[in-house]
């Protein structure tokens, strides 16, 4: 098969295998053509031979007619006849039938009886078995058939015996036998058989051919009448054309004389013709076996050299320019190969830069990165090493590239890619991936000292980075993937890392290092996403109410709605497991959506029953996205017959900072209705004071993080002082959560903060137990009373302080 690659091999085996083709097909027309006329020239020799045998019987008959007449007209015959003297008969039609070479004579009286026979002396009379013969002879004067007697085939010819009238019939017979068969061959050349068909088999009466075609013969002759037709017999020593000639039939018997002839015999003739063809053939195909290599070699001499360009092109090698100089269209092809070479080795190194470095930042790219990083891993294999990556995300970069420009957005990623480049040292590499996204491969084989550029990473990017003196604020999310702990493929590692770092992201944390029960978790998270689905639809969500008191009077002002999923397999599934998770896949909508349509719900069933409360609401950023909500919410409200005044909307600081532009637009609107807007969590998030003086709030929520260890840390109770004053300066009410003793609630009111919730005050309870505790009849409400009796006993005291 190797040979057959080569274009001037394929091309001679294709002339000569053609011209073969052609030759060969000749041959078979030709050959087909001969055996077609031998086949018509024999068919016309069977018909000669057809028409020698008919005349050969009719003037056997003629001959046999007139010397039987002679002896129906000899006077002593016609006597005997008129006497019946049979005696005298028998002995004349004995002695004449040997005269005339008739194998049998017989006289058969007007009655159609036999009365002297020499094929049976001595017997006594029968009736003729040829009854048609005789009726053929009383009709026409004489006639002639061929049949059967005694199992043996005769020419009979029946004449009148006339005295003047006819007075009856002499039967001549004359056998049908291998000497009639052997003269006919001699006549007519062909094969000569008889064959008689009784009860449907064939046997031979005689036959020119020899014992074994003459078997096969008979075993080969169809039935009759479909044997009564020329046709092709397969005989040993070959094919033979055969021709059937029907002699008489007698009842069930049929008498047929077969004329034929082999085929090679008239194919003998064309035998000279054909070794001329192909003595021929042999030397044309020699001829164009040379005419084909020399084609071959002028065509493919020059297209070798192609080739030859060809391979140095491919591996690389442009210096050799092709030399080629020809006026035809390989000269052509060659001039434009050339021209090739050269634009090839030009463009390569520009792909070459295009493939592995980023056009933007002039750093390598995701696929120079993942070379590196194999080439890394195989190294730390063969030395016992290790190695760590980085993937990393810039976050509020969407924010920074949407709002002032793609120009500003590549900008910032070529500040970015440099000063990660200053970090990275030589010996490392820092790619970027695609987007706002990095990856930084490092040798470092000790884990803080991989924590330890994160962090530096980290802090590089919080130094200002400026545009045109315009502040670009952006942060980053690190994940780390170390090599072999915790995986051994380039594939494997960098999904690890990232991983980590939607973790981190999620987190807020700056980094994180891998930990493999993060793929449980984010597996966990999409069978959760597909059975909070079916939460919603089949009403497994529910809404429990922390109540808001205030400080001063300890009285009940507000609940805040918080979701709840009772899952019929899980129990209980806290809200960090899920609502996180539907923040990141975009089902926050749904679950805002349902949350919403269910506190309006429940405020205003509330309202009917006498009880005015305030019912909080928390909103995700995915909800300030959706242009759609007020008028949703408003739709609700009236529905319901809830007044705005008793809905309460609570945004995230990173919740309105991710879009402040559209996240203000929304807030007005909703300020617009008179809903009443918080700002949850505050102080986790990146908030300026100037920008939360243009939102239309009307409260500020100190995090639990701040509020829950205030008694215990003084710092902590110095910022949770300065929130409260900062927050009143602006015209806001200041709500801390997470209040869980009574030191914190007492500290808080003594720092002059409106109002407080915490499990101090009560847990989150179904919307029935919470009714029942603001009746009082729950045990939690204790310490409630307890803190309305110590504030009344404050106000008191306070009172007789100012009148005394």
């Amino acid at each position: 098969m190797i040979l057959f690659r080569s274009l001037r091999v394929r091309m001679i085996v294709f002339l000569v295998a053609l011209l073969g083709l052609v030759q060969a097909s000749e041959f078979i027309l030709t050959n087909h053509a001969s055996y077609n006329a031998a086949r018509g020239k024999l068919e016309d020799d069977l018909g000669v031979g057809e028409k020698v045998f008919a005349r050969v019987l009719r003037q056997n008959a003629e001959s046999q007619e007139q010397a039987a007449a002679v002896l129906a007209s000899d006077f002593a015959f016609r006597e005997a006849v008129a006497t019946g003297d049979v005696g005298t008969l028998a002995s004349a039609l004995e002695n004449h039938g040997a005269r005339i070479k008739a194998k049998a004579l017989l006289y058969v009286n007007l009655n159609g009886d036999v009365v002297a026979d020499t094929l049976r002396p001595g017997e006594p009379s029968r009736h003729f078995e040829f009854e048609g013969l005789i009726e053929q002879a009383r009709s026409q004067g004489d006639a002639s058939t061929i049949g059967m007697l005694e199992d043996r085939a005769f020419q009979m010819i029946a004449v009148p015996v006339r005295a003047p009238i006819t007075i009856g019939w002499i039967v001549a017979c004359f056998p049908i036998d291998g000497e009639l068969a052997g003269d006919l061959r001699g006549l007519t050349g062909l094969e000569v058989s008889f064959a008689l068909e009784h009860a449907g088999h064939w046997s031979l009466l005689a036959s020119t051919l020899p014992p074994a075609q003459s078997g096969a013969l008979r075993a080969g002759i169809p039935p009759y009448p479909a044997a009564m037709q020329t046709r092709l017999l397969s005989m040993p020593g070959g094919d033979q054309q055969a021709r059937f000639v029907a002699l008489g039939d007698v009842g069930a018997e049929h008498i047929v004389a077969v004329l034929q002839r082999p085929i090679a015999d008239a194919m003998a003739r064309f035998r000279s013709l054909r070794a001329t063809l192909i003595v021929l053939g042999v030397i044309s195909l020699a001829l164009s076996i040379a005419g084909s290599i020399m084609i071959g070699l002028g065509i493919t001499r020059p297209i070798e050299l192609l080739l030859a360009a060809v391979r140095r092109i491919r591996q690389g090698d442009y210096s050799e320019p092709i030399r080629i100089q020809r006026d035809d269209e390989i000269g052509v092809l060659a001039q434009g190969l050339d021209h090739m070479r050269a634009g090839i080795a030009e463009r390569e190194q520009r792909i070459l830069k295009l493939a592995y470095v980023d056009s933007l930042t002039q750093l390598p790219n995701r696929s120079q990165f993942n070379e590196a990083l194999e080439q890394g891993i195989a190294a730390a294999r063969a030395r016992g090493g290790a190695l760590a990556i980085l993937v990393m995300d810039l976050d509020r970069f969407k924010y920074v590239n949407d709002s002032l420009g793609h120009g500003v957005g590549d900008h910032l990623l070529r500040q970015v890619g440099q000063r990660l480049a200053s970090l990275i040292g030589p010996e490392g590499r820092v790619a970027r991936l695609g987007g706002d996204e990095f990856a930084m491969l490092t040798f470092a084989a000790d884990p803080a000292e991989v924590i330890e550029l994160a962090q530096k990473i980290a802090a590089s990017l919080e130094r200002p980075i400026y545009y045109q003196e315009q502040l670009l604020d952006v942060g980053t999310s690190i994940g780390i993937a170390l090599y072999p702990l915790h995986a051994t493929d380039s594939e494997t590692l960098v999904r690890n890392a990232d991983i980590a770092m939607y973790v981190a992201k999620r987190n807020k944390s700056g980094y994180t290092i891998y930990d493999p029960n993060y793929d449980t978790s984010q597996k966990e998270h999409l069978s959760l996403l597909g059975e909070l689905r079916r939460a919603v639809e089949h009403g497994e969500l529910r809404l429990y109410y922390q109540p808001k008191v205030t400080l001063n009077s300890a009285a009940v002002v507000a609940a805040e709605a918080l979701i709840r999923w009772i899952h019929p397999v899980r129990g209980l599934v806290p809200p960090a497991l899920f609502v996180p998770f539907a923040e990141h896949t975009g089902y926050i909508k749904v679950l805002t959506r349902w949350v919403l349509q269910e506190a309006v719900r429940q405020c205003g069933v509330w309202r009917r029953d006498g009880v005015e409360l305030q019912i909080s609401v928390n909103i995700s950023a995915r909800d300030l996205m959706n242009r759609d909500l007020p008028d949703a919410i408003q739709a609700l409200l009236l529905e319901h017959d809830v007044p705005p005044r008793l809905l309460c909307l609570e945004i995230t600081e990173s919740g309105f900072m991710e879009d402040p532009m559209h996240a203000q637009e929304v807030l007005e609107r909703l300020a617009k209705i008179g809903l009443q807007l918080s700002i949850d969590d505050y102080g986790t998030g990146y908030s300026s004071l100037s920008y939360i003086m243009q939102l239309p709030v009307n409260e500020l929520k100190i995090d639990r993080s701040f509020v829950s260890h205030m008694g215990e840390k003084g710092d902590l109770a110095t910022i949770v002082r300065s929130t409260i004053e900062l927050g009143h300066s602006l015209g806001l009410k200041v709500v801390a959560e997470g209040v869980e003793d009574g030191q914190c609630f007492a500290l808080l009111r003594e720092l002059g903060c409106d109002s407080a919730q915490g499990y101090f005050i009560s847990p989150p309870l179904p919307a029935e137990a919470f009714r029942e505790w603001l009746a009082g009849s729950l045990p939690g409400s204790a310490p409630v009373k307890r803190a309305q009796q110590s504030a009344s006993l404050s106000e008191l005291a306070r009172r007789q302080s100012a009148t005394g």
